[in-house]
């Protein structure tokens, strides 16, 4: 049977979702952006383009069997899913906001009775009951921060990524809900039936996010200065050596390095004789 796969069709997490299923060889042709749904070349998967707030529930009733989408999305669904992987993008956290001149420095401030403006009711509910609050909650779409200007509610809950949004609308954080990224969510019906092919996409995708922070080095080192290329490059386990044919003097160093030591490897490595250096970027590391 062909596995269903949900991505989100638009907004912040689509761009870097699709460019991570085609590094990790789920070929979507020429379709992507046109199209509601996509057979993967070569491969028994069907992507499926969907809101990304329709994805956790989708998962869960078993219409699709794996998902990408923000655990925030998860956590306002309150569905029960399996996390399989964190994609590391899509950071961001949820927050309560006040108007600076509300006085107001921490969400345990606020009194009974206020408006609560927010796309994410039941997170909010949940929330200010943890704190013992008896709020409305006013459900908007769009564009919280608005809302205590136009009088509509007195704070929000709201995602932030860098603050700026809030800052430009004269707002404050007065309370930190819970943080958020992209994930790979499945159920555990989707696991019991596919959990194969579920562990094969997780694996191609992770070694895609393995890669990108990571470069690949050649360099021909003297051969008396091996013991410094131990030291300046240790690699995964250990640099890779070989011997250069009709070269005695010099021997071929292969190994794969953090992106942020490029500079300092490069420079170390010119300082012990090293020739021929060449860095090229990875595009999967299986580990």
């Amino acid at each position: 049977m062909t596995l269903k796969f949900g991505v989100p069709n638009k907004g912040r997490l689509n761009e870097r979702t699709i460019e991570l299923l085609a590094k990790a060889g789920i070929d979507l042709g020429e379709d992507v952006g046109r199209r509601l749904y996509i057979r993967a070349r070569n491969q028994d998967i069907e992507v499926l383009f969907l809101r990304a707030q329709d994805i956790p529930e989708f998962v869960a009733t078993g219409a699709i069997d794996i998902g990408i989408t923000g655990q925030d999305q998860v956590a306002e669904a309150g569905a029960k899913l399996e996390q399989v992987l964190e994609l590391r993008f899509g950071y961001c956290h949820m927050a309560v906001a006040v108007p600076e001149a509300s006085g107001i420095k921490d969400s345990s401030e606020i009194k009974d009775g206020s408006k609560i403006a927010t796309s994410y009711p039941n997170i909010a509910k949940r929330y200010f009951e943890s704190l013992g609050k008896n709020v409305s909650i006013i459900v908007v779409t769009g564009a919280a921060e608005i809302m205590p200007y136009l009088g509509i509610s007195d704070y929000i809950v709201d995602l932030v990524s860098t603050g700026s949004t809030l800052k430009m609308n004269r707002m404050i954080e007065a309370g930190r809900i819970l943080d958020s990224q992209a994930a790979v969510f499945t159920s555990k019906q989707a696991m019991e039936r596919y959990g194969e092919q579920i562990g094969e996409i997780v694996s191609s995708i992770q070694s895609v996010i393995d890669a990108e922070n990571k470069r690949y080095i050649m360099a021909d080192v003297p051969r008396d200065r091996l013991e410094d290329v131990e030291r300046i490059i240790p690699g995964i386990g250990g640099p890779t050596i070989l011997d250069i044919a009709g070269n005695s003097g010099f021997m071929a160093v292969h190994a794969v390095i953090d992106s942020d030591q490029t500079f300092h490897v490069i420079a170390e490595l010119k300082k012990i004789g090293a020739k021929g250096i060449l860095t090229t970027p990875i595009e999967r590391l299986v580990n």
